[in-house]
């Protein structure tokens, strides 16, 4: 099957993603708490709207407004009889906006079928079981499949065991599978996995591109990012850190990632190894049009982690990443903001 994604990538030597939903979907009145998957069938002229915006930023790759797509997520939202309608429907609106703009530039867009967390906990932790995840996670991408999504996203990860069933049921569609994971714990994910060993759990499940998302902020991101990228080889990786730090001010998160500071990020990605570079939480199209901006104006360099922690600060600075403490600074969030 041809593989769009890699086809970019090839020619250019990196993928610009898109960045945040729900950050920017709060600007056109989405309140909190409220299902983003619900308007991609209430308020449809909205999520062109995101996906047109971060494609005229330069946007190679855009995610579908399908993060709590699964029966498990919709469910808190009594939509979980709705998972073949929301994610076609997501999948239908991302295709529709790539396609308009390949038409009328020439430009590919790639479309990445976003598939999140389902919120449970595994077996024994939990009442999760792998068929029962499974079978969700094959609803989701069999609807998003349908819809004419490219390639499957499946992002912030926190398990293996989680990374396993939607690999598994991706597998089914026959598309190309991506795989991110967020560590946002002194330096591993929620459940303790290091990006090494997600890097190497994830390329045996057969994920076609691997790598980390959300997260703390930019310089964390891309620690992770390193950690994957030992243990890689030759499958591309992606970064799609969060727009600087997320704080709650006057009761809301506000991210304090500048535009410049997010183009220094994307600079670092690339020099690092990254191949696939965009942004989570917090990110809007401005600060992907900088980025854009940057990686297209700046030759790649040899990789400077002094120069980049001197930008960026330091990762997991006064945290203990060695294993043995405990001093978390995130935690899984609920969605994808």
């Amino acid at each position: 099957m041809s593989n769009p994604l890699a086809k970019i990538i090839a020619t250019k030597g990196w993928c610009v993603a898109d960045g945040a939903t729900g950050t920017n979907l709060f600007g056109r009145g989405l309140e909190t708490g409220y299902p983003p998957e619900l308007w991609s069938v209430e308020r449809p002229e909205d999520i062109l709207w995101l996906h047109n915006s971060f494609i005229d930023a330069g946007s190679d790759l855009i995610l579908t407004n399908s993060f709590g797509g699964t029966s498990f997520r919709l469910k808190l939202h009594n939509a979980q009889d709705r998972v073949a309608e929301l994610n076609e429907a997501a999948a239908k609106l991302a295709r529709q906006a790539a396609d308009a703009h390949t038409k009328s530039t020439g430009r590919l867009v790639v479309v990445a079928g976003s598939i999140g967390p389902t919120g449970e906990l595994f077996e024994p932790l939990g009442a999760l079981t792998h068929s029962s995840a499974v079978a969700a996670f094959r609803e989701q991408a069999s609807a998003l499949a349908k819809g004419g999504v490219d390639v499957l996203w499946i992002e912030t990860m926190s398990s293996n065991e989680e990374v396993a069933a939607a690999i598994e049921a991706a597998k089914t569609t026959g598309l190309s599978i991506c795989s991110t994971m967020t560590f946002d714990t002194a330096s591993r994910s929620m459940m303790g996995v290091t990006p090494a060993d997600f890097a190497s759990f994830a390329a045996a499940q057969g994920a076609d591109f691997i790598g980390a998302n959300c997260g703390i902020g930019p310089a964390e991101l891309l620690h992770s990012v390193q950690g994957i990228l030992t243990k890689a080889n030759d499958i591309p990786v992606v970064a799609k850190g969060n727009c600087g730090i997320p704080a709650y001010v006057d009761g809301a998160i506000h991210y304090h990632g500048t535009p410049e500071l997010m183009a220094e990020y994307a600079l670092f990605a690339r020099d690092a190894g990254a191949k696939i570079i965009g942004g989570c939480c917090g990110t809007s199209p401005a600060h992907v049009a900088a980025m854009v901006t940057a990686l297209n104006s700046t030759a790649k360099r040899p990789f400077d982690p002094a120069a980049m922690t001197a930008a960026l600060g330091t990762a997991w600075d006064g945290v203990d990443t060695s294993g043995g403490g405990n001093a978390p600074r995130g935690g899984r969030r609920g969605r994808r903001r």
